[in-house]
């Protein structure tokens, strides 16, 4: 039996549906999974296994047996904490097949397969009862059913649910409660990831369309590592409120609710962004937590304990509102059984609030459809912009004809506005001219600029009046590319549109360089890190199985992350590896880049970063990766618009830093398929 999987072809810019054997799902699952990073979380398990002892010792006091039912089991971990903490039987519940075969296999390993029964369902599917899959009722109940929003993964429904069917009234519960926190702050970077703002550059001026700044936004969250976010990259409105909080230990209802927080504003500014975050009480007392607070809230935040499967979350409020120091207000946040949404009331909006809750905020001018938070902020970002702009002019003569290949882009704007002859610009989608359309109507431009829903490869001279292109214009940036050199797509559409140039046509940008440097990561590392023993049981065959699904594939190829969320450190200086020479077509052979990159830096080598860098003009380049030189110490500064390519190499290399040891590498790149093909190793003397 075969499945087809969705992966972006660089060559046409296209979603292609693959033929894969069956076995491809099962093994993307459990590589892209993020079960090593649970389980190397130590403040996590460790706050675990001190609530489940606490919450067995409870039981065995009033003279009960202890009976254990853990959703969402994953590799059995927090059953075997119980049973080791002297708990009678656990039900492990873990709808996730080849999750719950590795959690038999770990359970048998470490001995407690006679005390433990997995169940491989949904929480929601599961029977009690003599011929049900639990005999009875549990009157412990263990769960790690959260995201970084807390509900996201279905929490409330699933211990609804389970309260009504599968434990006793009266259980304990680990986590015993949630509490979620909340910030108002004005922040231009965040602000800038919601909305469009009027930018300026070479004295050409664009303004938002009026239904994009009316407009709520997606109603998202939008989860970051918010430890990376400096904090004079926001200034807060208000002080840390506790929103609500549920307590696990008694029946939970999934229906919606709202909860508000008053406090007077604690400086004047715009309102603008909600930080938010929660913690998990292990025990009724409150002693131990598990908090996922930023570290800049830590008194020393390099105590903050890291972990990618939690993060933090960013809220953008529906309008930002101009509040003054000492006035009132009042946070509100509702969620319904999946998801939350913030809204503000000044003191003399609740006076006159009606009792009806804030509507969850919905995209009503399709910009928060088409374009993604980065997208916005890049879009926003006023040195790329004046970059962008500085080169577009340089080039652009009274009877340029231009052509736009990019998506959701604002450059055949700027180039109607810089005085060119005419402009064309190629959209992907009906949604994405429609968006362009907008920001074309609201500045005027609606006849200046010709939108085409049209293939590279079907354009014609028809299409655009006869005129040959004279300037031929990318960011590039396209919806379906997901690592770096997705977007060389834009050399494929040249190669397409090569009739339709002028013999001396200008192309923009002139060439992309595929870069790389070997790092040292801070943490990241360990997402694809075996574990070996966590808090003393054996889960290697958790460790076995992540390898034989990234062997079968994944391994082989680099995935994306946005690095400015993830610190590390250049072993390497950064070295330019192969350059695509945009002003000639796609060759036909491929092209292939060996070299060796010394080690200058001690540390333990992760893997490798790539990122593509532009050059526009011949004096001007522009950096989808290092935004800043390496620093003498090895710190990296990453484009926040951009997710870099990361090749995790199976084990860390070490590196004295003496020049002496070096990385080897081989690139090729492959015309057919427009994919790179990478392999490193280490060189030692």
């Amino acid at each position: 039996m075969k499945t087809f999987c969705g992966r972006a072809n660089p060559t046409t810019g296209a979603l292609d549906w693959v033929e894969e054997s069956e076995e491809y799902d099962y093994h993307q699952e459990i590589a892209r999974s993020c079960y090593a990073d649970m389980l190397h979380d130590h403040d996590r398990n460790e706050k675990y296994y001190q609530g489940i002892r606490a919450a067995v010792a409870r039981v065995k006091a009033r003279g009960e047996k202890v009976i254990v039912l853990d959703i969402g089991t994953g590799t059995g971990l927090l059953s075997m904490m119980a049973l080791t903490a002297g708990a009678d039987f656990c039900y492990a519940v873990e709808v996730f097949k080849p999750m719950a075969d590795a959690a038999q296999c770990i359970v048998e390993k470490n001995g407690f397969s006679d005390k433990m029964k997995i169940i491989n369902k949904h929480s929601t599917e599961v029977t009690v009862g003599p011929d049900g899959d639990m005999q009875m009722r549990a009157n412990v109940l263990v769960t790690e059913l959260f995201d970084t929003e807390l509900i996201g993964e279905g929490a409330l429904p699933s211990y609804e649910h389970a309260h009504q069917n599968l434990v006793q009234e009266g259980c304990e519960a680990v986590p015993h409660r949630a509490t979620v926190y909340a910030q108002l702050v004005e922040s231009e970077l965040l602000w800038s990831w919601a909305q469009l703002q009027p930018t300026e550059a070479e004295g050409a001026r664009l303004v938002p369309p009026p239904a994009v700044g009316r407009c709520a936004g997606a109603h998202s969250v939008c989860d970051i590592q918010l430890s990376q976010v400096p904090t004079h990259c926001f200034t807060p409105l208000g002080p840390h409120c506790t929103m609500f909080s549920v307590d696990f230990s008694k029946p939970v209802s999934s229906a919606p609710q709202v909860h508000s927080s008053q406090f007077p504003a604690q400086s004047s500014g715009r309102a603008q962004v909600v930080l938010s975050w929660w913690d998990i009480d292990m025990d009724p007392s409150g002693t131990i937590v598990c908090s996922m607070a930023p570290s800049w809230t830590y008194p020393e935040p390099k105590m903050a304990p890291w972990r990618d499967h939690w993060m933090q979350s960013v809220y953008f409020l529906p309008a930002e509102r101009r509040v003054t120091e000492g006035e009132e207000l009042s946070l509100t946040v509702c969620h319904d059984d999946y998801s939350l949404w913030y809204s503000l009331q000044t003191d003399s909006q609740q006076d006159t609030q009606t009792e009806a809750p804030p509507c969850r905020p919905c995209c009503t001018c399709q910009a928060h459809l088409v374009w993604t938070r980065p997208r916005f902020g890049e879009l926003n970002d006023r040195h790329r912009t004046e970059t962008y702009v500085s080169a577009l002019r340089s080039v652009l003569k009274a009877d340029s004809v231009c052509l736009g290949v990019s998506d959701g882009s604002l450059l055949p704007a700027f180039a109607h506005a810089l005085g060119a002859k005419k402009v064309f610009s190629l959209e992907n989608s009906r949604m994405s001219k429609q968006v362009i359309e907008q920001v074309l109507e609201a500045n005027s431009m609606k006849e200046g600029v010709h939108l085409l829903e049209i293939r590279p490869d079907q354009l014609t001279s028809t299409d655009l009046g006869g005129e040959q292109i004279s300037v031929l214009m990318g960011e590039p940036y396209f919806t379906t590319s997901l690592l770096p050199w997705h977007s060389l797509f834009f050399w494929y559409c040249r190669t397409a549109l090569a009739t339709l140039l002028q013999p001396n046509a200008t192309i923009l940008p002139s060439s992309a360089t595929l870069h790389m440097v070997a790092v040292e990561f801070q943490d990241l590392w360990r997402i694809r890190a075996p574990c070996g023993t966590c808090e003393g049981f054996d889960v290697t065959p958790m460790d076995e199985m992540v390898q034989q699904s990234l062997d079968f594939r994944e391994s082989r190829e680099a995935e994306p992350h946005p690095l400015w969320e993830y610190p590390c450190r250049a072993l390497t200086q950064p070295r330019a590896v192969m350059t695509f020479d945009f002003t000639q077509c796609v060759p036909q052979q491929p092209i292939n880049a060996q070299g060796v990159l010394p080690f200058i830096r001690s540390g333990h080598c992760h893997g490798v970063a790539l990122w593509m860098e532009y050059q526009l003009t011949d004096d001007i380049t522009f950096s989808m990766g290092l935004t800043q030189p390496i620093s003498e110490q090895g710190v990296c500064e990453w484009s926040r618009h951009r997710k870099q390519g990361v090749y995790f190499f199976t084990s860390p290399w070490e590196s004295s830093g003496d020049g002496r040891t070096s990385a080897s590498y081989s690139f090729t790149f492959e015309p057919s398929s427009g994919d790179i093909k990478m392999e490193f190793t280490v060189k030692s003397p």
